[in-house]
């Protein structure tokens, strides 16, 4: 028997503030604001993206995710973007989300980061106490700005680290892996793990096995965003399984990107087979067309059966950092959800 994805418990921990949006959400605000949207973002969505391996198809994708967050212009439309995406995620049967953002792109409209971290912290507090799902939040540097910066936003998260929902409980480092040293990152990193707070850059997508293992050495992370290229080196996913790192595996960003032509390319049989952990996430939906359960059917398409499905969906509430109450409950439902097909 062929159980429902969406009826299965998991956890999302691989979601961008600005690409949860959906696109008829970007499209309200764009007409609210007078902002004009590509066509891309319109009648051609989703977009038909180039290969973001090389810099050209990079520079697309990075134009199409300015302009949508361009549209979001304050306290309302930034509580309507978290709102929104935890009763998408709720509705696919998340129980949890840790949601990645970024404050210093919304900080003008707002008086500040602190404000902009604390409107989001807030309305995931608000839709967290509803019951349906828990939404943690991760703060994200950017590898586009200077390693100063990603400081500031470590104390930012510092400040306001907890194991509740409606508090910080990540810190992150997103965007062109090509940009910037990752050693140089690495005070803003020791920042977060003095507060308690998982590591969850970013690896391993647009550069190969390399990339991974530099963000193992210099770095520690707790979970790797991505990492998938990680295959590329035996070598390299021995020490990411040895490590214990949870990879968060975006099948429709592979895709998308172009870093593998189809799903079936998509490396997570064997990442599996070498006993790393893997949390599969939907990365940025507004620009890729695809959410959390497309990733398990993906899964399922490249063989993965119900119990090997739930497996996954473990991996991905053990790597989170949800309140172990809400954990244990999840991990119930899911043997829940394969005794009910048996």
């Amino acid at each position: 028997m062929t159980r429902a994805v969406q009826d299965l418990p998991k956890a999302h921990l691989h979601l961008h503030f600005t690409g949860s949006m959906r696109v008829d959400t970007v499209r309200e605000l764009a007409a609210r604001h007078g902002i004009r949207l590509p066509d891309a973002l319109l009648a051609d969505w989703p977009p038909r993206l180039a290969r973001a391996t090389d810099e050209r198809g990079w520079f697309r994708f990075q134009r199409l995710y300015d302009s949508a967050r361009a549209c979001v212009r304050g306290e309302e439309d930034m509580r309507r973007i978290v709102r929104e995406a935890a009763e998408d995620d709720a509705a696919e049967g998340s129980r949890w989300l840790e949601l990645q953002v970024d404050p210093t792109s919304y900080a003008p409209f707002v008086g500040g980061i602190t404000p902009a971290l604390e409107i989001v912290l807030d309305e995931a507090r608000a839709v967290s106490a509803q019951g349906r799902i828990g939404v943690g939040v991760v703060v994200a540097a950017s590898r586009m700005r200077h390693p100063l910066e990603a400081r500031t936003l470590a104390r930012l998260a510092a400040r306001h680290a907890g194991e509740e929902p409606g508090d910080v409980v990540g810190f992150g480092l997103s965007n062109d892996e090509r940009r910037g040293l990752i050693g140089d990152f690495a005070p803003a990193f020791a920042i977060a793990r003095r507060a308690g707070l998982a590591l969850v850059p970013h690896g391993g997508e647009l550069l190969g096995a390399q990339s991974v293992m530099e963000t193992l050495e210099q770095l520690g992370p707790d979970r790797i965003g991505h990492g998938v290229r990680s295959v590329e080196d035996p070598q390299v996913l021995d020490a990411v399984a040895e490590a214990g790192v949870t990879l968060e595996v975006c099948p429709g960003s592979n895709v998308a990107l172009g870093v593998y032509a189809d799903r079936q390319e998509v490396p997570l049989r064997a990442i599996v087979d070498a006993g790393v952990p893997v949390a599969l996430g939907a990365d940025d939906p507004l620009l890729f067309g695809s959410r959390l359960t497309d990733q398990y059917a993906a899964a399922r398409e490249l063989g993965f059966d119900d119990e090997e499905l739930a497996g996954l969906a473990r991996d991905s509430l053990h790597g989170s950092r949800m309140p172990e109450r809400l954990r244990k409950a999840a991990l119930a439902d899911v043997d829940s959800w394969l005794a009910d097909g048996s």
